[in-house]
């Protein structure tokens, strides 16, 4: 497959749809330098995207959180989504709106000045993590942790909190694993570089607080989803020495959707009934 710079299509840029080569910044874009930006996974399945207004409301939220304001409502948002889809002939794709900091006056830390742009991309798609939903994902240990929300706001989609998630997968995959379990800031069990995480105890799920990492929409889905069947969902600190005695594990995400694990570096985790249970089950609601 093509890079993505190079591929037939449109891209919705600042209200209008522009053929997908000529979807490019200047090389002074503050986003660039300063990471001032915030961005959206969405997967849309039989031509409708999952959970879609919540998505572009938090996309609103994230760039509010490191103060900017995009220039777009909820529903232009929407539409832009839709206009994507609709322009490269997509019902079943990845949805990636991106908001950002542009060039202009300022090229400093500061850029109170410069203009806020927004894009959608929209691509096709397959499983995030291979065939890992059959035999469950194979996951290193990273050794760069979540900050502290009182250093970075955690809640916001922002693309600098990825560049130690970014880090952390590519040293997983040269130990050929395809992704990396990340501790918080307090060494408490966070999350994988991008999904959320799940354990299964005596039929129990146990699961992170999310008070250090972004609370996933796909994460709530599914907490909900548990509850709904009688399941005790615990969301509560996690102890790295408590890996040992789970019997089953998952993630959740945008793009990961429900995802088994098979190890977590020395720890093995059986692909068990309730995970795939959850795994059928969140298949159908996002395609009900």
């Amino acid at each position: 497959m093509a890079g993505y710079d190079d591929r037939d299509g449109k891209i919705w840029m600042d209200g209008k749809l522009v053929e997908w080569r000529d979807a490019n910044v200047h090389i002074l874009t503050h986003a660039m330098h300063y990471a001032s930006s915030v961005f959206e996974g969405e997967r849309c399945y039989s031509g409708k995207i999952f959970k879609s207004k919540e998505h572009s409301e938090r996309l609103i939220r994230s760039g509010q959180l490191i103060d900017f304001e995009i220039p777009y409502t909820v529903e232009e948002i929407e539409a832009a989504k839709q206009a994507a889809l609709d322009a490269n002939g997509l019902t079943d794709a990845y949805v990636r709106p991106v908001a950002w900091r542009g060039s202009g006056e300022d090229m400093g830390v500061a850029a109170a000045r410069n203009p806020v742009h927004l894009a959608v991309a929209v691509w096709e798609w397959g499983n995030y993590y291979g065939d890992a939903k059959n035999k469950g994902a194979k996951l290193d240990i990273a050794k760069w942790k979540r900050p502290s929300p009182e250093t970075a706001p955690s809640q916001a989609k922002a693309a600098g909190l990825y560049m130690i998630a970014t880090m952390s997968k590519h040293a997983a995959e040269a130990k050929g694993c395809s992704d990396a379990m990340m501790f918080d800031y307090r060494g408490y069990v966070a999350e994988a570089t991008g999904a959320n995480i799940f354990f299964v105890k005596d039929g129990e799920v146990h699961t992170p607080i999310a008070d250090a990492f972004l609370n996933g929409i796909t994460r709530q889905t599914v907490i909900q989803m548990l509850k709904e069947k009688g399941i005790t969902v615990n969301e509560r600190i996690i102890m790295p020495e408590e890996l040992e005695g789970f019997e089953q594990c998952w993630l959740t995400g945008t793009a990961a959707e429900v995802t088994p694990v098979g190890t977590i570096g020395d720890y093995n985790f059986e692909v068990g009934a309730l995970v795939k249970e959850i795994a059928s089950d969140y298949e159908k609601l996002v395609r009900a």
